[in-house]
C-alpha cells in the first residue's frame, strides 16, 4: 500500500526522501509528499500524482532541512487530492505526521477532537493523528524533553487498527519519533544518521544495517542516538540486523521493466531457494523441527494466503496430500478467520506472504495460534512481521521483487512448499523413497528448464500481438494445470486489465461453455500425461465453437484446430506449474506492453497489502 521514508542526520534530507519514494513506487500510490523542518517551521510540500511530479513542485529544491519525512499514499479514506495527501499537520502546524495503515476508530476520534475545537482539512483517517498528539501534548503539564514522546504514547493507545507513523515537531526539532502496529517499519543505521522506511529497498543504497520494528514499539531518533520503547515508554535494547541484498538487486539491470527482469531471474531464484534446502539428495530445513510423532498426530493442514501466494498453495496441495496422506485445505486469508475454521492442536497452519506484511494473512495466523495450532510462515523477507508472529519460519530466496505483479516470488513459493511437503513425507515414511528421489532430481533440473523456455519467447510475443485488443479471455486446465491457470488468469487481469476467468476444463460443459463464441481466446495447459486425452476433448469443445486456442504443454499433441502451441520441457506433474506459468507470465507481460500500459505499477494495486 502506501510508502514511508524518513531521514535524520547531517545531510540535506530532500534528495534522500525523494530517492526513497522512487524506490517505493512499486507499492502502488496516487499521491506523494514530504515535510522537513526549516529553522523553526515545518514545511510541507505535497500533491496527487507521481513522485517525479512532487520532485518538480515549486519550493522543493529550496528545502535545506536535515530532518524530514515523506510518503506515497494509496487512497483508502478520501479521494486522491492535495488535501488528502500526506504529510498531515495538526491545527497549530507544529506537528507533522505520515501514516500507513487504517485507523478504524477515526470517526470517534475526529468527533472527540472536533468537540475540542480542532478543525480538519482532509477526509482521511490519518489527520486525526497529529491533532490527537497535539491534544495530549497540551494536556501534559510536565514540560520536559519527553513531553512529545508521552503524547505519542497516549495517541497510539487511542488508535484502533493498523499504523506505521513518522512524526516531526517543532517542539523537538532535532528529533523524530516513529511507531508501528500491524504495518511494517524499518530503521536503517548510518554514521550519525538514520533512515526510516516502510520497506528495506527504499533505503538499501544507504545502509545494510537495520532495526526491524515490532508491534507496539515507539522509537525516538536523533542524529546520534536511537532509543527504543515499548508502549509504556519502558526503554529497551534492540538487536541490529545486516541485510545481504545489494542495491543493484533493486535496479532494472538493463531490462525494460522490473517484471521482465524478475521473470528472467526465476532460474536463479529457484536455484537459491532449492540450494538452501536440498543438497546431495537430502532435505534439510533449518529451524523446522517437526517430529514424526507430531506429523502423525495431524488431522488437517491449512495453507492460507492471498492472491498469487494462495495459488502457490493450491499447486502444493497435491504434494502434501499425495505424499503425506494428510487432508489439506487451501483458504483465502481474508475469509479464513471470519468463518470460524475448525482448528485445534492437531492442525498445522501454513501461511504464505511474499512481503511477510500481508495484514489478512497475519490476522489469520494469530487466530490459528489462539486455537492451539502450530503455525509455519513462508516468506521472502527475513525479520518481517509474519516471521515474528509464527512458531516457525522458512524463507524463499527470491531476492527483492519490485514489480507489483508477482513472478519469481510465486515460483519460489511453489518449489519451497513442495520441498516442505517432501520433508514431511520423509519423516512420515508414507511414500516410496524412490518416488521422492526422482522428484528431487526433477526439482534440481527446474532452473535449466526455465532458462530453456526463456530462450524462446518469440511465439508468445507474436500471439500476444494478435490478441491484445480483446476484452475477455479464458484459462483451462485439469489438476495442477487448473491451479496454475488461476495464476495465469490473475496475471493477465493484473497488468493488462483484460477480463479473464479460469476454469477446471472438465467443468466447461457445466455452464461456462455458454461464454465461448467465435474469436474468443482460450489459454489451455496440459502437462499431465494421464489427463491429456480428456484435456484435448475439452479443448475441442471450444475449438468447434470458434475459439482461438493457445496451448501450453509438455506432451506431444496434434495441432488440429489449435491456434498456437508452446512446448515446455517434461517434468513431474507436481512441479509442472513452475514451468507452465512462465509462458503465462510472458503472455500477460507482452499483452500489457502492446497496450502501452505501466507493467510494473498497474492501476489500483499495491505490492504489499498491509490493510485488511
Amino acid at each position: 500500500m502506501c510508502g514511508i521514508v524518513g531521514y535524520i542526520g547531517y545531510k540535506k534530507a530532500t534528495p534522500i526522501l525523494i530517492n526513497g519514494l522512487l524506490r517505493l513506487e512499486y507499492r502502488g500510490y496516487d499521491s506523494a509528499g514530504i515535510a522537513t523542518i526549516e529553522n523553526n517551521e515545518i514545511v510541507v510540500i505535497k500533491n496527487k500524482g507521481r513522485v517525479n511530479t512532487l520532485a518538480n513542485l515549486d519550493g522543493i529544491d529550496k528545502l535545506e532541512g536535515t530532518v524530514g519525512i515523506a510518503h506515497t499514499r494509496w487512497a483508502t479514506h478520501g479521494k486522491p487530492s492535495k488535501e488528502n495527501s500526506h504529510p498531515h499537520l495538526d491545527n497549530s502546524k507544529s506537528i507533522a505526521v505520515v501514516h500507513n495503515g487504517i485507523i478504524e476508530n477515526y470517526h470517534e476520534l475526529k468527533k472527540f477532537l472536533t468537540e475540542k475545537g480542532y478543525k480538519f482539512l482532509s477526509t482521511t483517517d490519518s489527520e486525526v493523528i497529529p491533532n490527537l498528539i497535539h491534544y495530549y501534548f497540551n494536556q501534559d503539564s510536565k514540560n520536559d524533553e519527553n513531553r512529545l514522546l508521552r503524547a505519542v504514547k497516549n495517541t497510539c493507545k487511542d488508535l484502533k487498527g493498523s499504523y506505521a507513523i513518522e512524526i516531526l515537531s517543532i517542539y523537538n526539532k532535532d528529533k523524530m519519533i516513529v511507531a508501528r502496529k500491524d504495518s511494517p517499519l524499518v530503521i536503517g543505521r548510518g554514521l550519525k544518521e538514520s533512515y526510516i522506511a516502510s520497506d528495506i529497498p527504499a533505503i538499501l543504497s544507504y545502509t545494510k544495517d537495520f532495526y526491524l520494528l515490532d508491534d507496539n514499539e515507539i522509537v525516538e531518533l536523533s542524529k546520534d542516538k536511537i532509543k527504543f520503547y515499548n508502549n509504556e515508554l519502558e526503554e529497551f535494547e534492540k538487536p541490529i540486523k545486516s541485510i545481504e541484498w545489494g542495491a543493484i538487486s533493486v535496479e532494472k539491470d538493463g531490462y525494460e521493466d522490473f517484471m521482465l527482469k524478475e521473470i528472467n531471474e526465476q532460474p536463479r531464484a529457484i536455484r537459491e531457494t532449492v540450494g538452501a534446502k536440498l543438497d546431495n539428495g537430502k532435505i534439510e530445513i533449518e529451524g523446522l523441527e517437526f517430529s514424526k510423532e507430531y506429523l502423525e498426530s495431524l488431522n488437517k493442514i491449512y495453507i492460507v494466503a492471498c492472491g498469487t501466494a494462495m495459488h502457490a498453495g493450491l499447486v502444493a496441495k497435491s504434494t502434501f496430500e499425495k505424499f503425506c496422506k494428510i487432508p489439506v485445505e487451501v483458504d483465502i486469508a481474508s475469509e479464513f478467520r471470519y468463518r470460524d475454521p475448525l482448528i485445534d492442536e492437531k492442525t498445522l497452519c501454513i501461511y504464505i506472504s511474499q512481503s511477510g506484511e500481508t495484514a489478512d494473512t497475519i490476522a489469520a495466523l494469530k487466530l490459528a495460534k489462539s486455537k492451539g495450532a502450530k503455525t509455519l510462515a513462508i516468506t521472502n523477507v527475513i525479520g518481517s512481521s509474519i516471521t515474528r508472529e509464527a512458531d516457525y519460519s522458512i524463507y524463499t530466496h527470491a531476492g527483492p521483487e519490485i514489480a507489483v505483479a508477482s513472478t519469481k516470488a510465486y515460483t519460489s513459493q511453489v518449489v519451497l512448499l513442495i520441498i516442505v511437503g517432501m520433508y514431511f513425507a520423509e519423516k512420515l515414511e508414507r511414500i516410496d523413497v524412490s518416488i521422492l528421489k526422482n522428484l528431487k532430481s526433477d526439482i534440481l533440473k527446474l532452473p535449466s528448464q526455465i532458462e530453456e523456455i526463456l530462450k524462446s519467447t518469440n511465439q508468445i510475443q507474436e500471439f500476444a500481438r494478435k490478441v491484445y485488443k480483446e476484452k475477455d479471455m479464458f484459462f483451462l486446465g485439469r489438476g495442477t494445470d487448473y491451479a496454475v491457470s488461476l495464476e495465469g488468469s490473475l496475471k493477465l487481469k493484473e497488468i493488462s486489465y483484460i477480463h479473464s476467468e479460469s476454469y477446471a476444463a472438465g467443468e466447461l460443459k457445466h455452464g461456462p461453455i455458454a461464454l465461448i463464441e467465435n474469436g474468443v481466446t482460450v489459454v489451455a495447459t496440459m502437462t499431465n500425461p494421464d489427463l491429456v486425452e480428456k484435456s484435448i476433448s475439452n479443448i475441442q469443445e471450444v475449438v468447434t465453437r470458434g475459439a482461438k486456442v493457445f496451448v501450453i504443454t509438455s506432451e506431444d499433441i496434434k495441432n488440429d484446430g489449435l491456434s498456437w502451441v508452446i512446448k515446455i520441457p517434461k517434468t513431474n506433474t507436481l512441479i509442472s506449474p513452475i514451468l507452465s506459468v512462465i509462458p503465462m507470465q510472458l503472455f500477460a507481460y507482452y499483452i500489457s506492453k502492446e497496450k502501452g500500459l505501466d507493467v510494473d505499477k498497474p492501476r489500483n494495486l499495491a505490492k504489499s497489502v498491509t490493510v485488511e
